[in-house]
């Protein structure tokens, strides 16, 4: 077994290590979710953490850790008699993003329980995670169904795993730590609400941190047990440092005006829900202990917030994370005086008080504040100087990028046919959850038993088989699998005209508006998504097919315009793009959405080389909407050609913020059949 690389031996990180360490201290707190870009030490700090646990004493012989102390009454491998038990060392459980449903909640032997009534049951992670760490790295790439059972099992603290009436049931209880880099993806707001805390990490700019950070990786590397064996030392003091915490927790006194400063706190930041003012009363205790202190003070409340609350103060995908900490001081100041009356021992706020002068994480919390100007979430319109001034000709220069107007809710677009892609939100497919549409033989593992379609298949042969009494003989031939539609998510690709009849900047406004509103339709459809833009004399992929949606809003924003119209090269780039995307992804279905008034100019021929490619769209049968963004007295009509020559449908900019994108959904539908 590989040796892990000391938790002590990690550079800086300072909040990423405390915030581990207090779940250490008091699981109760709910898992760390560590948020920064690749390369950062966050999977080498938790992989890192199991070894400073204490171990746990368990029921020998049980698979599911039953605690001797109080075991599981309904233990699948119980009844357990309450009494000695033998320790172990603590787990910590990594959960693949590819996993499957079984292997997470473990499997249940369907043959045997339909034919000889027995609940034969192979335990899952969720099994092995009780009393541990459960960590998922890349956690925001989990699929949506892993994502459901997580939930449950954190809400119930127990995993049930039912297959045709026949049930199990056992306890799982874990610490969740989930590590992932926002570039790839945000994760559903109901998962992200149940990590206790959250932290943000980024590489060191400065040289000697840098310096100490590859000098110890390379003594890691070169050789692994001797390099632990010189942080031994440090190990172990800081495992014994856990201990006490945790034998001094019950001690810790909340008092009332430190929840009051944490009632305040949670109100002003306008977090949604009670569980926030319970995580940071649980995670202020825990900064007590940690420091040796049997009282909150007015610094544990004031780190506490910085861990417990930016996560939960996002409106929507685009939101920056973060606290306003001169804000927060504000409140916490306003809020002290009473702190202090109430303090039984008269310790005041303790400002002049270090909670942990030198252990791990003793540093103070780093958030980005919201003051550090727009962020890719600032979706609002704004006025700018020139807004009003006349628009520039094909032929101008550059332009300023425009605001993005308001967005707003829209229809959902969605692709004909049936397809068989990752589970999602937006068109219909052939999934495993859904509604049962009929059976067939299993390929491979059974998941999902279609129980009538199995009987019949074992029905004529019970004679042969020699069946007496009340029992059913079934052989594994006989099982069939339930074959179910649900829905999937779909690559959106925006191509959009950037070119300088598209610049007056009140249309470009409402162009960056509505694709945002997209972006926003996609982001809780689980889509992925992609923008090319075309402008002067050339087309670009602004962002290739991904699951950040913050990242396309971001390139969105920044979107210069000005220059002539290149619509072929636009096409040809957004159809080479979905080309290179069926080979990484031949499941995935696409919707190319076109934002243009259909313009072609620039080179030998641009409306007909423009016809040309849309053709090749039409060719695939590629689900293709034109928003048409013409406006004046006089309109040409040249986005509904082109959307006829990619097969496809035309909305007009204003259209598209009304309910006729219901009858545009229902016309694209109507084409493909």
């Amino acid at each position: 077994m590989t040796t892990p690389f000391p938790f002590t031996a990690v550079v800086g990180q300072d909040d990423l290590r405390l915030a581990l360490l207090l779940n250490a201290v008091s699981p109760a707190v709910g898992g760390v979710l560590v948020r920064g870009e690749k390369g950062t030490a966050k999977s080498t700090a938790v992989r890192a953490l199991s070894a400073l646990l204490p171990a746990v004493p368990v029921v020998p012989g049980c698979r599911f850790s039953c605690d001797p102390a109080a075991p599981d009454p309904a233990c699948p491998d119980g009844p357990h008699e309450s009494g000695g038990g033998v320790p172990r060392p603590s787990r910590m459980v990594e959960l693949p993003v590819g996993a499957s449903e079984d292997r997470l909640v473990g499997a249940l032997d369907i043959e045997r329980a339909l034919s000889e009534g027995v609940k034969a049951f192979e335990p899952g992670l969720l099994a092995d995670a009780h009393r541990g760490i459960l960590y998922v790295d890349e956690v925001n790439l989990l699929h949506d169904h892993l994502v459901d059972l997580l939930l449950d099992a954190a809400a119930m603290g127990a995993s049930y795993v039912e297959r045709e009436g026949v049930s199990v049931r056992h306890a799982s209880k874990f610490l969740l730590v989930g590590t992932m880099n926002p570039e790839e993806g945000e994760l559903r707001p109901q998962l992200l609400d149940r990590f206790g805390l959250t932290v943000e990490v980024a590489a060191s700019r400065e040289p000697d941190q840098r310096v100490e950070v590859v000098r110890r990786r390379l003594a890691y590397d070169d050789d692994p047990d001797g390099f632990a064996a010189r942080w031994a030392d440090e190990e172990a003091a800081v495992r014994q440092r856990v201990v006490a915490a945790r034998e001094l927790l019950p001690s810790v006194r909340l008092g009332d005006g430190a929840l009051r400063q944490i009632a305040a706190t949670c109100a002003a930041f306008e977090v949604d829900g009670m569980r926030a003012d319970i995580v940071m009363a649980r995670t202020a205790t825990a900064l007590a202990a940690w420091a040796g202190r049997t009282d909150v003070l007015a610094e544990d409340v004031r780190q506490a917030a910085l861990l417990a609350l930016p996560h939960r103060r996002r409106r929507n995908p685009f939101d920056a994370p973060g606290l306003d900490e001169d804000r927060l001081d504000e409140t916490l100041e306003e809020f002290s005086g009473e702190n202090e009356s109430q303090d039984q021992n008269g310790q005041g706020d303790g400002d002049d008080e270090d909670p942990d002068p030198d252990g791990p994480g003793g540093g103070g919390g780093q958030s980005p504040s919201d003051s550090d100007g727009p962020q890719g979430g600032d979706t609002g319109a704004r006025p700018e100087a020139g807004e009003d001034g006349p628009p520039q000709t094909s032929g101008g220069g550059e332009q300023q990028a425009a605001r993005a107007s308001e967005p707003f809710r829209t229809k959902v677009l969605s692709v004909p046919g049936l397809g068989d892609g990752a589970a999602g939100r937006r068109s219909r497919a052939r999934t495993e959850h859904g509604r049962t549409t009929g059976a067939r033989r299993p390929r491979g593992a059974l998941t999902k038993l279609h129980l009538a379609a199995t009987v019949q298949a074992a029905a004529p042969h019970q004679r042969a088989r020699g069946r007496t009494g009340r029992g059913l003989v079934v052989r594994r031939d006989d099982l069939r699998q339930a074959t179910r539609e649900g829905r999937e998510g779909n690559l959106v690709l925006f191509v959009v005209d950037a070119s300088g009849s598209m610049a007056a900047r009140q249309r470009m406004s409402a162009v960056k508006g509505a694709v945002l509103s997209l972006l926003l339709d996609a982001y809780q459809r689980r889509d992925k998504v992609g923008l090319v833009t075309f402008r002067g004399s050339a087309a670009e992929v602004a962002l290739p097919p991904t699951s950040s949606v913050d990242a396309a809003a971001a390139r969105l924003q920044t979107l210069p315009t000005g220059g002539r119209t290149p619509l072929a090269a636009g096409l040809l780039r957004a159809h080479e793009v979905l080309r290179v995307e069926r080979l990484r992804d031949p499941a995935r279905r696409a919707l190319v959405v076109v934002v243009t008034d259909g313009r072609a100019t620039g080179g030998p021929e641009p409306v007909a080389l423009a016809g040309r490619a849309a053709r090749l769209f039409a060719a695939d049968g590629t689900a293709c909407v034109v928003v048409d963004c013409e406006s004046g007295p006089v309109r040409l009509g040249l986005a509904g050609q082109l959307a006829g020559e990619l097969g496809g449908t035309a909305v007009t900019l204003d259209e598209l913020r009304a309910d006729s994108i219901a009858g545009l959904v229902k016309d694209v539908q109507r084409r493909a059949a």
